[in-house]
C-alpha cells in the first residue's frame, strides 16, 4: 500500500501546499481520500492515473476537501476512464454532486455509485476492509481505518524439497490449497508454509479535535495520517476552528502505539518553520513525519 500526498495544506491553497488530497495505491487499484480544489492538477506531477481510481473516500464536505471532485470525475471520463467508480461520503454529498454535475452539463462515461455512509459503517472495497467513524469537528467529519487483506505465508522450500518434490507448478498448489498430493500421498499444506502475514493497517483521519473515535480508528495501526493544522502555541485557535495541534496528533500516535505518524493539513502560517514544526511533533512521538505535497510513503512490503 502506497500513500501519495497530493495536497497537505489547510483551508486554502498556497504556493507550497495544495488543499487536501491523498492517493492510496493498492495492488491493482487506486483510491483518493478527499479531493480538494486542483487535485487533478496535482496528479499531473505524479504517476497517479485518474483511470485507475476505483473509489473516492470523502472525510467531510468542507470545500477544501471536495471542490476538486466534479473536475476530477469529469476528467476521468474525458481520459476514457470506463470502469465503475464508487464515491463514499457523508450525508449531503449525493445531492451536492448530482446538482453540480446537472447544472454544469457534465456527463460521465462510466457508472458512478454514490454511497452516503454513517458513523460505524464498514465496507469491503478491493479486498480491503474500511471502517468509518465520526470525529469531532465544527462540521460533520469522519475518519477511516483501512485494513489490508492478509498475505499468504512463504513456502518452506527446503522442507518441500526434502519430500523429493522438484520445483514446478505444485509449489503454487501447496501455497494455495489446504492439501496437496505427491506420489500417491496426501499432505497438509499448512505444514509446508509459514503463517499468513497480516496486511498493513492505516488510519486516515479527517479534520478533528482529539476525540475517542480517533483512538478507536488508530489503535495499533502501522501508519496514522492525522491533521496538525496548528502548532502547540496556537492550541486555543485550533480548538476554535475544530482542529488539532502537533502535540495532540503526536500524543494520539503515542497512546495508540502507532507504528508511524504522518501529519498533514498544515496551516500556511508555518511556511519557513518546517524544522520547528517537525521538532515539535517528534518531541512527543519520535517516529513522525510531516507530509509535503507529492511525498510518498509505502506501508508494508
Amino acid at each position: 500500500m502506497k500513500l501519495q500526498f497530493l495536497g497537505t495544506g489547510s483551508g486554502m491553497p498556497s504556493k507550497q501546499r495544495n488543499v487536501s488530497g491523498l492517493a492510496v495505491t493498492l495492488a491493482k487499484q487506486t483510491w483518493l481520500i478527499d479531493c480538494g480544489e486542483a487535485t487533478q492538477h496535482q496528479m499531473l506531477h505524479t504517476k497517479v492515473k485518474p483511470r485507475k481510481v476505483s473509489a473516492v473516500w470523502v472525510t467531510h464536505l468542507h470545500g477544501d476537501h471536495v471542490f476538486g471532485l466534479p473536475g476530477f470525475l469529469s476528467t476521468r471520463s474525458a481520459l476514457d476512464g470506463s470502469s465503475p467508480l464508487t464515491l463514499y461520503g457523508p450525508k449531503g454529498i449525493k445531492k451536492w454532486l448530482e446538482l453540480t454535475m446537472k447544472v454544469t452539463g457534465s456527463y460521465l462515461g462510466y457508472d458512478l455509485t454514490i454511497v452516503e455512509y454513517e458513523d460505524g459503517d464498514t465496507f469491503e472495497q478491493d479486498g480491503h476492509l474500511v471502517i468509518v467513524k465520526r470525529l469531532d469537528h465544527r462540521f460533520p467529519s469522519y475518519g477511516f481505518r483501512i485494513e489490508a487483506p492478509e498475505r499468504p505465508g512463504a513456502l518452506l522450500v527446503d522442507k518441500v524439497k526434502a519430500l523429493g518434490i522438484p520445483s514446478g507448478p505444485i509449489y503454487r498448489t501447496i501455497k494455495q490449497s489446504d492439501t496437496f498430493e505427491f506420489e500417491g500421498k496426501t499432505y497438509a499444506s499448512k505444514e509446508y508454509v509459514t503463517d499468513a502475514v497480516p496486511g498493513p493497517v492505516v488510519a486516515i483521519l479527517g479534520d478533528t479535535v482529539p476525540c475517542p473515535n480517533a483512538a478507536v480508528l488508530a489503535e495499533g495501526v502501522d501508519v496514522l495520517v492525522h491533521e496538525a493544522t496548528f502548532m502547540h502555541g496556537e492550541a486555543k485557535l485550533a480548538r476554535q476552528y475544530g482542529h488539532s495541534t502537533t502535540v495532540e496528533a503526536a500524543t494520539l500516535a503515542k497512546t495508540v502505539q502507532a507504528g508511524r505518524l504522518i501529519v498533514t493539513h498544515i496551516s500556511a502560517r508555518y511556511q519557513g518553520r518546517e524544522d520547528e514544526f517537525l521538532d515539535e511533533v517528534r518531541s512527543v512521538f519520535q517516529n513522525s513525519l510531516v507530509a509535503n505535497d507529492f511525498f510518498e510513503y509505502t506501508v508494508g512490503d
